[in-house]
């Protein structure tokens, strides 16, 4: 039998596998910025989309090269529900699996997963050091720098934009927002 995990249990299982402040941090603000999509696009999950975000990095620190690979047998064996462990594997396609990002949650996953990165380190060179007052050009301008935040591919945002209909301008912009929705309750 299955079972989604409440926030506090995903954030457990997260912890058992994942020491790195790093890993720990890029999995709460992809956590938020799901959960702020949510409001939109499935406004009576937003916990299950909080819980996909905050889980889809799950293996990477341990297993880096089995990457959403790994995450999978360990959800299957700790029973978690079959739609969240395909969600966070599917962030991994044509990377390191072929499951296709069908849902729209899990289009958004796979088109901000490394967005929130390359945004995050855009914000990190300004004298804020924030997204409160991040613009679209700043981060346009460094995603044209293909050696600035070099391990944030920039063919995953771009396919990711592409899979969810939206231009890259509007995939940044929304993105930087879903950040901005955050401050606050975490440091950038």
């Amino acid at each position: 039998m299955s079972f989604v995990p409440t926030m506090e249990q995903a954030q457990q299982l997260l912890e058992e596998f994942n020491q790195d402040e790093f890993h720990l941090k890029h999995a709460k603000i992809v956590s938020g910025v799901m959960g702020y999509f949510a409001q939109e696009y499935d406004k009576d999950n937003v916990e299950f989309w909080k819980v996909v975000g905050l889980l889809h990095d799950l293996d990477f620190e341990q297993f880096p090269e089995q990457h959403c690979i790994k995450s999978q047998e360990i959800m299957k064996e700790r029973g978690i529900d079959d739609r969240i462990n395909r969600a966070t594997a599917s962030h991994g396609y044509n990377l390191t699996v072929d499951i296709k990002p069908e849902h729209i949650m899990e289009k958004i996953l796979y088109a901000t997963d490394e967005l929130t990165g390359l945004i995050g380190a855009v914000a990190l060179m300004r004298p804020s050091k924030s997204v409160s007052d991040l613009e679209l050009k700043s981060v346009k301008k460094k995603f044209k720098t293909l050696n600035f935040a070099a391990g944030c591919s920039r063919e995953v945002i771009n396919n990711g934009a592409d899979m969810l209909g939206w231009s890259l301008d509007d995939l940044i912009s929304r993105t930087i927002l879903a950040m901005r929705s955050l401050t606050g309750t975490m440091e950038i």
